[in-house]
C-alpha cells in the first residue's frame, strides 16, 4: 500500500505527483493497465513470444 504524507506547507498538486510517481515507481500503473481489459490466453503467448524474439535480437 501506497502512503503519502504531506511536508509541512505542501499543496494537493505537489502531493498528488508525488503519489503518482511512487504508483509509477512500485509499477502500479503499468499493472492497471494491463488488466484494464480481458486478454485471451493465445493472444498473451503471442505477446510474450514477441518480446522473447525481441530480447533475444537485442543481445
Amino acid at each position: 500500500m501506497i502512503k503519502v504524507k504531506s511536508r509541512g506547507n505542501e499543496s494537493i498538486d505537489q502531493l498528488l505527483r508525488r503519489f503518482k510517481k511512487l504508483c509509477e515507481k512500485e509499477g502500479l500503473t503499468k499493472d492497471i493497465k494491463k488488466h484494464a481489459y480481458y486478454e485471451k490466453p493465445s493472444e498473451r503467448r503471442r505477446r510474450r513470444m514477441r518480446k522473447n524474439v525481441k530480447r533475444s535480437f537485442l543481445m
